[in-house]
This record gives structure tokens, sequence and C-alpha cells, in this order.
């Protein structure tokens, strides 16, 4: 069987997206503790929904708390596990001793999985944490994938890598770049990503005077990480002994989520129907350039230094824009769609679904709900469409910047 794969659920419309589009678990967060306060979490009464959806797909949800504790917050944190006790999350995802102390105390018999915050280098480290009844072990980012085959080959607890996301210049993520600059707090889920900044080099005894160590005439971006993708590589992921692949993305858009998931989910079908012949789709590449991202790279997958700073630039790229997502079937044959960017009469679009499937149309209007004929469908619009055979509620439509003939 392939390993699981594990999506980001940064609200409950990107829960419900991430199961939909082929996610086996997803990781969410609450308002306290979650390391992503400028998320949107969810609320307790979501939280308890997302596991009703996830468990009534045979799905898992994991819940992250793995944000160190200040000596002021250990009684929020018992109230919040007191109030957790109700909700069926399948595992906590931990950093901190001092709350995996509070774990054991007042829910013992959850699961425990160990964040890469806790930045695991070793079997060494990897066997402690077991003894301390951690079932699952996310492990550091920096390692090779030698290092992790000899981490599998001397340890019995579960691993858990990233395949896919943002990655932090920072060891194992834990930095201190913004709250010293910005006073927002990477460690307290605030991170204000000072390392994407422009920075130039100034002589203490030469105030004003910016010394030329810029790689091009906007500055030099020294701490600029590639984005991880390791699409390519995922039979060597599975070949190691990884038990579940994870995608990083709480903070990204629901487009982002979907998009990424089904990739990944087509490329471990294809792995799973066939171990021993299992090619990378040109196809899967593709889709992954088609959402917001900084150049891609391996990381410290196979030690190549160029494959994980990016020191040309700190810009965005994406080769689609998010236009609309499918609500739900109307009786007169159309759909309701809810707009998410602009869409004009004449745009060629794309709609996609779970399973890689996806279909082409040419907009040419739409209908609000007076009947009358709309030539330009705004944001946050909801109108009437005539879409393609197939479509499902959740699809997504799509806009190629530059459409491949």
């Amino acid at each position: 069987m392939p390993p699981e794969l594990l999506a980001p659920a940064g609200n409950m419309e990107k829960l419900e997206a991430a199961l939909r589009y082929g996610a086996d678990a997803v990781y969410c967060g609450v308002e306290r503790f979650s390391l992503r306060a400028l998320a949107g979490n969810l609320t307790m009464s979501e939280l308890s929904r997302g596991c009703e959806l996830a468990h009534s797909m045979g799905k898992r949800l994991y819940l992250t708390l793995n944000a160190y504790l200040r000596p002021n917050e250990e009684q929020a944190a018992r109230q919040l596990l007191r109030e957790l006790l109700r909700v069926p999350v399948d595992a906590y995802i931990l950093a901190d001793p001092g709350m995996l102390s509070l774990v054991r105390q007042i829910d013992p018999g959850k699961e425990v999985h160990l964040s890469t915050q806790a930045n695991t280098t070793s079997a060494a480290a990897a066997h402690f944490w077991q003894l301390q009844g951690v079932k699952r072990l996310n492990l550091a980012r920096e390692l090779s994938l030698a290092e992790i085959v000899e981490i599998r080959a001397n340890s019995e607890v579960e691993l858990e890598v990233f395949v896919h996301g943002a990655m932090c210049m920072a060891y194992s993520g834990r930095c201190l770049l913004s709250a010293g600059l910005s006073g927002r707090s990477a460690n307290r889920g605030t991170c204000s990503h000072p390392c994407r900044w422009k920075y130039s080099l100034q002589e203490e005894a030469r105030p004003g005077e910016y010394l030329p160590i810029e790689e091009d005439d906007r500055g030099t971006y020294i701490f600029n990480s590639r984005d991880l993708c390791l699409i390519d590589h995922l039979p060597e992921l599975i070949g190691a002994g990884v038990d579940s692949l994870k995608i990083e993305g709480r903070m990204k858009s629901l487009y982002y989520v979907a998009a990424v998931t089904r990739v990944y989910r087509a490329a471990l079908d294809a792995w799973r129907d066939n171990p021993d012949a299992a090619q990378v789709e040109p196809g899967w590449r593709r889709e992954l350039e088609a959402v917001s991202h900084r150049p891609y790279g391996t990381g410290f997958l196979f030690d190549h230094d160029h494959a994980f700073v990016h020191a040309e630039d700190s810009l965005y790229s994406r080769d689609c824009d998010f236009v609309g997502i499918v609500r739900e079937a109307l009786p007169e044959g159309t759909w309701l769609v809810e707009g998410r960017n602009r869409i004009q009469s004449g745009d060629n679009l794309e709609i996609i679904g779970p399973g890689m499937r996806q279909a082409e149309l040419v907009f040419s209007g739409a209908y609000d709900f007076q009947g009358g004929k709309v030539e330009t469908v705004q944001p946050n619009a909801m109108v009437k469409m005539t879409l393609p055979v197939g479509t499902q509620p959740g699809d997504l439509l799509r806009r190629w910047r530059n459409p491949v003939e």
C-alpha cells in the first residue's frame, strides 16, 4: 500500500476540498497553539464537523498544537485540552515536551505525532520520542534521503516527511528573524517572512552607503528558499519506508490545496497500481506549476545546495488564475457557481475535479437569479452557468494565463 497522503486544512472549506481531492488525512488548527495564527483555523464546532466528515469518508484528522508554551499559557493549554476531550480528532501534532506532558495528564489515550519543529534528525532521537509514547515523527526537513533510510532502518516509530510546499530558512522552522525585525514571532504562528525581503550591506562608518553584494539591482535574496516539490521522487521515499507524505500549506488558497492534493493522489495511485513501472506523468508537473509558488527544488533530499536557495528574487509565479467554484446543481440543468476572480465573456476556462478530471469550456455568459444575462462575473458573485457533462459540486474553474496549445 502507498503511504498516507496528508494535506493541509487552513479552514473548513479547505478541509472539505483536501478530503474530496484525495487526501487520506488532513491537519488543521484551532485559534490557540497551532503555529498558524494568521490562517483561518477552525472553531471547535467546525473541528467536530471536520472529524465527522473525515471519518465518514474513512479518513483521519490531526490537530496541530505545536507551539512552545510560555509560562503564562499552561492553564489555557489545559483548558483547551479538556475541551478537546469531546472532539474525536485522531491525533495531536506536538513539538513541546511540556504540551506532551499535559496531553498525557489530560488525554492519555490520544495518539501523538511529533512536529517537524522538534527537528528529529537521528534514530536515537526517534527512539527517545517513541519511549515518550509518540507514534509518529515528522522528520526534520534538513535530512537527506540516505539519512531517512538510516533512521527507518534503526527505528520502529512511524515516519512522516514533507513532499511539497514552502521551506523555512531556519533550522526546522525555528526562526527569530521575524520576531526581531517585526515583532511577529514565527514560533508563535505570526511570521512576517522577512527572509523574503530585499537586503543590502551597509558598513558602520559609512552610513547610507550600500555595498554592492546584490545578485541584481533590486537587492540580495540570500535568505530566500525554493519551494519543495518531490513529485518526481515519491518512489524513493516509498522505498525508504516513509509512512506519510505531507503537503505544506495551511495558509495557502483553496485552489492550491485542491490542485496539489489531486496531483500527489494521482502519483501515489499510479505507484499503487504498478509499483515496478510507475512513471512521472508530464501533466503532473504542469499542474503544480499552475499554483502560486516560488521556484521548485528538492530541498536537502539529495544534498543539492542549489535545490534549496533561490538567490535571484523572492517572487511567486503561477500559470493559472482560480476564477470560480461549483456549488450545486440547479433544477433547470445549470450550475450555481461562486466567482472567485473576474470571468469575462470569451474567456477560455478549464474545470477541474478529483481524479485528475478536467474539461475545457469557453465562457459565453451566465445568468443572475432574476434571469438577466451576465457577461462579466465578479468575485464573490453567485451566478447560474452551463457547465460540461460530468461536472460535480466542489469542482473548480480556472483560467490559464498562457494557454498550452
